[in-house]
């Protein structure tokens, strides 16, 4: 039965994937009129200190620098999670790892996903009469019911996860090519020893794998392709639109379209950055082409940079770690130093967001969901609770109140994943534990657990260098709150209808277009 209902799906599409046909766009008496489109866009692996806005000594976010100069830029924003899905899971739910189940990241042999009895932000916005859209990276399930097709969104042009899970043709840096396979018809008799066994990297339109390996140089050209034809479309609809952008910049490998690259003649990172701000550019000129008035444009990223990558990884501007690397490890992506989730953000929107405006509120992903809801006049799912806050006043600089108390989760370098580690109070920031990810030297810092916490001052310490004594005066007042907010949302989080995701792998979970050859290969559809 449930082959058939899929079968009935897919000849529902068009050929080409684009929008399903059986779908009426046209304006029902079911749809406000003037709710805003929204567009997220979502950077992978940007640090803080690479936006130019941001007091980059380099210039190659032009165009993001421009939107903040046409909109407002958050010095305090921060990932809800400090690596791939986590973060992904809650900019999507409103909800902290502990809460929907996704606590690290999924793998190609991944059976699972966002666990399907959490709700997302497409599928809110869809129930309440939205077009939705996401191009790129999705990491959050690829198997069965776990693709983006099937959590709300109306079409799907990307990659099932991140771009160094899978061979290319086109390899960019830090990545290995796929070597030609031998040609035949049939399995490979000896594939460990006639092919390249890793599995290439798929590119997904709607539930079709169009193209296996994907050509990694072209993408970006097609993300802002695809991405200024659903805004065409979805405009013409006469109903407001969702659409979500999730970049593979700056995740390694870096690959950046000829002649932008130039060709590669500055460092790689710089070409890449100054490819995805292009990219954002145009996505933004579009939108100011076809529904200015009307749309709210919302740019972040997913957590900080690789700093294993060494030279192909961002900066974290002033937020070093010091502590941290002084014990030896990275204080960047994976952990929850400061370096690890505070991100680059930006909001634009013509007449209703203030221009040139910088806003020190501290905010997270986790708050796009709720304020996303709010914007869109739509409610949020019942029976559950949530961590984001609506911050539509902020937005629209009535208000400078954004979290008085920020919870950052473990996600994968030390510890135990998912766990919230880490306690933001105001302008304190306390750690009951302490970790390192791997740093360009190899070097991993280990798990160190404190009790009494470390705390640190932000506001005169925003490398984290040096903590509070814990005899000061200051260090004594702060303690308590500390202790008790986390005390109060860990006996939160037991009463709430929480998920667990899947994690369980198995090899023909595996996307592959043709599952008879071995390095999953295929011609573009």
């Amino acid at each position: 039965m449930g082959w058939l209902l899929l079968k009935v799906f897919l000849l529902g599409m068009t050929f080409s994937g684009f929008l399903y046909p059986f779908v009426d766009y046209s304006t029902s008496g079911n749809t406000k009129a003037q709710r805003p489109n929204i567009v997220i866009v979502l950077a992978d692996d940007m640090g803080w200190g690479d936006l130019g806005a941001n007091g980059a000594e380099t210039t190659d976010t032009v165009s993001l620098d421009k939107m903040a100069s046409e909109g407002m830029r958050f010095t305090d924003f921060h990932a809800a999670a400090s690596t791939c899905s986590p973060s992904r899971a809650s900019l999507l739910t409103g909800r902290l790892g502990l809460r929907n189940g996704v606590t690290h990241n999924f793998a190609v042999t991944s059976v699972g996903g966002l666990p399907l009895n959490e709700t997302t932000l497409a599928e809110v916005l869809h129930q309440a009469g939205y077009v939705t859209g996401m191009i790129g990276k999705w990491h959050l399930g690829h198997h069965g019911s776990y693709h983006p097709s099937f959590r709300g969104f109306d079409y799907y042009f990307g990659i099932p996860y991140s771009h160094d899970m899978g061979c290319t043709d086109t390899p960019g840096y830090n990545h290995p090519p796929c070597p030609a396979c031998p040609q035949g018809d049939g399995p490979l008799r000896n594939p460990e020893k006639d092919c390249y066994t890793d599995v290439a990297l798929p590119l997904y339109e709607n539930l079709n794998i169009v193209e296996q390996p994907v050509n990694l140089s072209g993408l970006a050209g097609r993300y802002a392709a695809k991405a200024s034809e659903f805004i065409e479309q979805a405009s013409s609809s006469g109903r407001p639109f969702l659409l979500y952008v999730a970049l593979a910049h700056m995740h390694v490998p870096l690959s950046v379209t000829p002649p932008l690259a130039n060709p590669w003649s500055q460092r790689p990172y710089r070409a890449g950055l100054r490819e995805m701000d292009s990219l954002v550019g145009q996505i933004k000129d579009k939108i100011d082409r076809t529904a200015k008035e009307n749309t709210f444009l919302w740019f972040t990223g997913d957590n900080g940079p690789w700093a294993q990558k060494c030279e192909l990884a961002g900066s974290v501007g002033p937020f070093v770690g010091s502590w941290q690397t002084h014990q030896g490890g990275s204080s960047a992506k994976q952990t929850t130093w400061e370096g690890g989730h505070r991100v680059p953000a930006l909001a634009y929107w013509p007449g209703r967001v203030p221009t040139n405006v910088t806003s020190s509120a501290l905010l997270s992903v986790l708050d796009i969901f709720p304020t996303v809801v709010a914007l869109a006049g739509a409610s949020l799912p019942p029976g559950r609770r949530f961590d984001g806050l609506d911050a539509s006043e902020v937005l629209l600089g009535r208000s400078q109140a954004g979290h008085r108390v920020l919870f950052h989760p473990n996600s994968g370098a030390a510890g135990e994943r998912g766990l919230l580690q880490t306690v933001r109070l105001g302008r304190h920031k306390a750690f009951y534990i302490t970790g390192g990810a791997k740093a360009c030297d190899g070097r991993v810092g280990p798990a160190q657990h404190h009790a009494p916490p470390l705390i640190f001052n932000l506001e005169e310490d925003a490398a984290e260098g040096v903590p509070l004594p814990r005899e000061s005066a200051e260090y004594q007042a702060v303690l308590p709150e500390i202790g008790k907010v986390l005390a109060d949302i860990l006996q939160d989080i037991t009463k709430d209808n929480t998920s667990r995701a899947d994690y369980a792998q198995d090899a023909s979970a595996i996307p592959c277009c043709d599952p008879h050859h071995v390095a999953c290969r295929c011609q573009t559809l």
